[in-house]
């Protein structure tokens, strides 16, 4: 048993649950059994993979839908377990530094909350981040990558690009810490350790909106701290952000709403996802997990079990048609996700059980 004080976030943590700032280009963590969150092992089937008609595999996972209150108003699988957000916690941590003084607005805020495709608007708007806090790109830790984008993936490859850590997705968010630091007067070069200031403030509000403490700590794939909550926790967490009329949640939300094409890309269901709902707020996060905020305060939350991301917009389209979203353009681009034969459509990954 570990004492993890996180500023006083994370107590008596058993040492499995608990992981050290890691350098990405460092030693990997030994590999050793833990155990499973009964959530996950217990997931019901929410997903099939149709070949012709044929059902070919299944998905496990869960799923919720708070009410305003932070009730559950439905759920399918326990959605009490404990997940990683991973990247749909980055409205979350952008909250943390609003709330710590940084002042960027629109598209700059937006950015913050993003896993961004890496299209040259979102490289420049990095940069001015960057910028604008008198640092530059050499400060950035987030670990190095080509564009998230396929086709600026693509023409980035092509010119002899290597991987750079400004076109990494996490880059806003990164940047964005950075700025945060330099406000406050923080040391820029340990704002990855959990016990710096800055990562002290986004456990707080991590726990603040989930209503729970975090369950484990972890380093995330960009190389930032990373707090499990309950799915449920972060379900009510976007709620809250989504029905804020003002303070530092509203001017999240209202980041989110008016420069979508920043929170994710120009070819991003998640980014199609809040433009055409009036008053949501979304964010997609790695190893399948999905998290929609709905402007009357309800929270929803996805996660699909093997972490496979085929299934995690399906499942989340048929969640949100329950929760009474209409808007076909929406569903439509969570919805699609064909199997193919020979290169042509011969079936897709359905939801069931919603």
């Amino acid at each position: 048993m570990a004492l993890l004080c996180c500023c006083g976030i994370l107590r008596d943590v058993p040492d499995h649950l608990t992981a050290p700032a890691a350098d990405p280009s460092g030693p990997a963590l030994e590999s050793t059994p833990s155990p499973v969150s009964p959530a996950l092992t217990n997931a019901p089937v929410v997903a099939h993979v149709v070949r012709g008609g044929f059902v070919e595999s299944v998905h496990h996972g869960l799923a919720v839908v708070t009410r305003p209150d932070g009730s559950v108003d439905f759920e399918v699988g326990d959605s009490s377990g404990p997940v990683f957000p991973r990247s749909s916690a980055k409205p979350i941590q952008a909250l943390a530094m609003v709330r710590r003084g940084l002042d960027t607005e629109g598209a700059l805020l937006a950015l913050a909350c993003s896993s961004h495709s890496g299209e040259d608007f979102h490289i420049e708007a990095a940069r001015s981040i960057l910028d604008r806090a008198g640092l530059s790109e050499t400060d950035l830790q987030n670990t190095p990558d080509h564009p998230y984008d396929e086709v600026a993936r693509t023409a980035w490859i092509a010119a002899g690009l290597p991987k750079q850590s400004i076109v990494q997705n996490c880059s806003g968010k990164h940047a964005s810490m950075l700025a945060t630091c330099v406000l406050n007067g923080w040391d820029t070069t340990t704002y990855r350790d959990p016990g710096h200031p800055l990562q002290a403030a986004i456990a707080e509000t991590v726990a603040e909106l989930a209503g729970t403490q975090p369950l484990a700590l972890a380093v995330d794939g960009c190389g930032a701290p990373i707090h499990a909550v309950p799915l449920v926790g972060l379900a009510r967490s976007f709620g809250r952000l989504a029905r804020a009329t003002g303070g530092p949640e509203a001017r999240v939300a209202a980041a989110m709403r008016e420069y979508p094409e920043f929170v994710g890309g120009t070819r991003r269901d998640v980014t199609t996802l809040i433009r055409h709902v009036p008053g949501l707020i979304a964010k997609d996060g790695a190893e399948a997990v999905y998290a929609v905020g709905l402007p009357d305060g309800r929270g929803v939350a996805v996660k699909i079990a093997d972490g496979s991301a085929r299934a995690r917009s399906v499942v989340l389209a048929a969640v949100l048609r329950r929760a009474g979203i209409t808007d076909e353009v929406a569903l439509a681009a969570l919805e699609h996700e064909p199997v193919l034969g020979h290169g042509q459509p011969v079936g897709a990954v359905v939801a069931v059980g919603i």
